[in-house]
């Protein structure tokens, strides 16, 4: 498709996801006992969870969790999935009972964690490095995902 045939803009990603909280501290508290992260900014309603060039933005509301959504969702990649499903466990939080890893944090937010080595979603090698994440690969189901796509480097 070239530029000439359609005036629709292309998606490219996420800057980020927005999540409702009843409170930023424990919020902060609840995420930072399952994941490693930084703050980019924060004030008493909102904090941003950095995620190398990405982030979640947490905005505290009143009325947070009121209304739980069985389908709506968001995924967070991660280096290692078994640690936060160990984590989970230690904490006592839930699971749901559905294939793979998710959970709901205090307010009904739905959280599907998913391990980057499986994944199409790719990360620059610059960012995983300035990330400490620089050894972080992908398994071969998801290069040949990325191949398909064209969307591998060269590698000749």
């Amino acid at each position: 498709m070239t530029e000439t045939d359609d005036d629709r803009a292309r998606l490219v990603g996420t800057n980020h996801v927005a999540l409702e909280v009843g409170d930023i501290d424990t919020a902060l508290e609840f995420y930072e006992s399952l994941f490693e992260f930084g703050l980019r900014n924060r004030s008493d309603t909102k904090a941003f969870v950095d995620m190398g060039d990405q982030f979640v933005a947490l905005a505290a509301t009143d009325d947070a969790g009121e209304t739980i959504d069985d389908a709506r969702h968001f995924g967070l990649v991660v280096d290692d999935a078994d640690r936060v499903e160990r984590r989970l466990a230690d904490l006592e939080v839930d699971r749901l009972d559905v294939p793979g890893l998710e959970f709901r944090d205090p307010w009904g937010n739905r959280v599907q964690i998913v391990d980057y080595e499986e994944i199409q979603f790719t990360k620059a090698d610059h960012v995983l490095d300035g990330m400490g994440l620089a050894d972080l690969e992908k398994r071969d189901a998801a290069v040949a995902e990325l191949e398909e796509k064209g969307l591998t480097p060269d590698t000749e």
